[in-house]
């Protein structure tokens, strides 16, 4: 039983582990280190490092630690930027196109318009 707690235990607390994250995947990387998620794919794995093409067109390599899968779907709050803007806002996606490159938002305001995911990041 114990045992059986302990992996539990791990796999909560390392969940990036518990998946691939290889060439191709389309995952969520915290920016510099931030506290931030943006979607992207990996591009390629050295080790313990993954290089991530960021939606919006960035690029960076981060520990694994630093990635996870891409979660977003319909109910998850992100951040995003309005009509292609600089601020930020905090709305609801709302839904998902049929490839999951745009989604619909919801904001907080009720403002809602449909974009590429490269413009929204999540907590």
């Amino acid at each position: 039983m114990k045992r059986v707690l302990m992996l539990c235990a791990m796999a909560c607390l390392a969940p990036s582990l518990a998946w691939a994250q290889k060439s191709g995947d389309w995952v969520l990387g915290k920016w510099q280190g931030g506290d931030y998620w943006f979607p992207g794919v990996v591009q390629s794995r050295s080790g313990n490092d993954l290089t991530i093409a960021y939606d919006d067109g960035t690029r960076e390599t981060l520990p694994a630690s630093q990635v996870r899968e891409y979660s977003w779907g319909v109910g998850t709050r992100v951040e995003c930027r309005w009509a292609g803007g600089t601020d930020w806002y905090a709305g609801k996606i709302s839904g998902v196109n049929n490839d999951g490159t745009r989604i619909d938002v919801k904001y907080d305001d009720g403002d809602q318009e449909q974009l590429a995911t490269g413009a929204c990041r999540s907590k």
